[in-house]
């Protein structure tokens, strides 16, 4: 039986989750979104296979940000949204993975507040679960740990904003988001607040795609591992990562 889903109406804005990469992790609300969008603004990280769900009339509008390439800014973005919603049409802002876990979903939704356009959020299957299971790492398991915490890793550890020596004593499962340029450096001031230099890590490229690589290290070599791997890519440390030799489903050991 068929749930009777809500319908994306002209004038709306949906800021919508598309998970990390395979089409089948859409959320019924999301699928119902893309047979119902007059314009579709999505970020680099989506799925050719996820764009290909929507209406054949819809406008495909790309609006991702890759470091080191042009991009469009956030204020264009969200204006954009704005003036097609006040334009009448029927808006979905696809985004990679969920849309307010480190995908400024909240930034365009303030916008969208302001500018007293209506809107909802679809949440999405994050890349730090999803990914992690498609490469048969579970996020937590009762043996391994009771908690987890996610972290950007775009800016270098020096930046600022984060306590280290308390993150490496925080959480036994760290994962790094936007990372991988940076997490050689992020692992030397996890060591030096205690971190094991043996424990295991994990760097996943590509998640839950054709593409998938999954680069197996310890926080000792996340530096030179990251050489080998392409972005995007999400990074796990901690026990559940040694779990992978048990649990890959997909067979890619």
């Amino acid at each position: 039986m068929t749930p009777d889903l809500p319908r994306l109406a002209p004038g709306e804005v949906w800021l919508v989750g598309a998970g990390p990469g395979d089409p089948g992790l859409l959320t019924l609300l999301a699928a119902r979104a893309l047979q119902d969008a007059d314009v579709v603004v999505h970020d680099a990280l989506v799925d050719p296979g996820t764009l290909a769900l929507a209406g054949a009339g819809a406008h495909i509008v790309a609006a991702g940000k890759r470091g080191g390439r042009p991009s469009p800014c956030q204020p264009d973005i969200s204006a954009r949204l704005v003036a097609e919603a006040k334009a009448g049409r029927r808006v979905l802002r696809l985004k990679g993975g969920d849309p307010f876990v480190f995908g400024r979903g909240g930034e365009e939704a303030l916008a969208l507040a302001a500018a007293g356009v209506p809107f909802r959020i679809v949440p999405g299957v994050t890349a730090g679960i999803g990914g992690l299971a498609y490469a048969g790492i579970p996020a937590t398991h009762r043996d391994t740990n009771s908690a987890i915490a996610f972290i950007s890793g775009h800016a270098a550890p020096e930046a600022g904003g984060l306590d280290w020596e308390a993150l490496a004593r925080g959480a036994p499962v760290l994962v790094f988001y936007m990372a991988l340029r940076q997490i050689g450096a992020i692992a030397e001031r996890l060591m030096v607040h205690g971190r094991p230099p043996e424990e295991p890590a994990a760097i996943i490229s590509h998640a839950a795609t054709p593409r998938q690589q999954v680069i197996e290290t310890t926080l000792i070599g996340l530096g030179e591992a990251a050489r080998r791997a392409e972005p995007p890519a999400i990074i796990a440390l901690g026990p559940i990562t040694a779990l992978r030799s048990q649990l890959d489903w997909l067979g890619e050991t």
